[in-house]
């Protein structure tokens, strides 16, 4: 079975800017695209909205989904479509459309933002719920910031895309992240630069030399040792491996600065109430200026 590229869209900035990724990621994979608005209180098919208080949100739900529809037609007509209002709150609504999606596409204005009511919280639970790939477009991010500069330094949608940007934590499984990645790599005709920070432990020995370079060395053996059966399945992807000697967070915010796309992971943690969202992942999102990719791992 096809599955589609879902958006959840409420009308803000930042959930236009995402219905647009997800529309050229559609067109990019040959996937069918479907919108949705999620709203608690919308009247039920049988129920006659005589009430300002059910003509209201019914009336918006068709606006924000008929002119998304409009959009994306007009931008992306070789895209198959769908669209519908969901008569649910926005959290479960979205997790469970995320389970039978490709992925999942919301806006993101960071953690704490005034934007739409899915570029904040709902995005943050939903982030921390879903099994499915979930990407985090901001507003103003559009199809020309997917492309490096061209000879001039001006943004062009005619140059090369931008590379997928990986970060990596090796003491957990990866391959959903890699799968995630090459594949987004190879859609674009982009590199993966792929990055994993690793840290000496703190102990005498952490000043010595020769310490440091064993420990860079093993760094690099370990991914290296990730990546190249991938390399092997994905031979058009130019892969650029970098192991650095610092936080995670910095390295991710470094790897995403000239990238089109991060992939982070996020830990399944069975039994945890209401989802989890690591450290890193929670920085990206509120600082990284490129779509984010959070992609749920054991």
């Amino acid at each position: 079975m096809v599955r589609p590229i879902v958006v959840g869209l409420d009308g803000s900035r930042e959930s236009v800017c995402a219905a647009d990724w997800a529309a050229r990621e559609a067109a990019r994979r040959g996937l069918p695209l479907r919108l949705v608005h999620a709203w608690e209180g919308m009247p039920k098919d049988a129920e006659p909205a005589s009430l300002p208080e059910l003509k209201v949100p019914q009336s918006r739900s068709r606006t924000i989904l008929r002119n998304a529809v409009d959009r994306a037609r007009a931008r992306y007509p070789q895209v198959y479509l769908t669209a519908e209002p969901i008569r649910r709150p926005p959290v479960p609504a979205l997790v469970a459309e995320a389970e039978s999606a490709e992925l999942l596409v919301l806006g993101s204005q960071g953690f704490g933002g005034l934007g739409g009511l899915l570029a904040g919280s709902v995005a943050t639970a939903v982030v921390a719920r879903a099994r499915m790939p979930v990407v985090l477009v901001r507003a103003g991010f559009g199809a020309v910031d997917e492309h490096v500069p061209n000879g001039d330094g001006q943004t062009s949608a005619g140059t090369p895309h931008r590379p997928v940007a990986l970060a990596l934590d090796l003491t957990h499984d990866c391959d959903s992240l890699l799968g995630f990645a090459f594949e987004a790599a190879r859609h674009r005709a982009a590199p993966l630069y792929a990055v994993y920070a690793w840290r000496r432990p703190h102990t005498h020995a952490d000043t010595d030399e020769q310490g440091y370079v064993r420990g860079r060395r093993d760094a690099e053996w370990a991914l290296d040792s990730v990546l190249d059966p991938w390399r092997d399945k994905y031979p058009e992807v130019t892969v650029h491996a970098e192991a650095e000697h610092t936080r995670p967070v910095h390295a991710v915010l470094r790897a995403a600065e000239n990238a089109g796309l991060l992939v982070l992971g996020r830990e399944m943690r069975r039994g945890s109430a209401g989802g989890h969202t690591g450290h890193v992942t929670r920085m990206a999102i509120q600082h990284v200026s490129c779509p984010v990719a959070v992609v749920a791992h054991d």
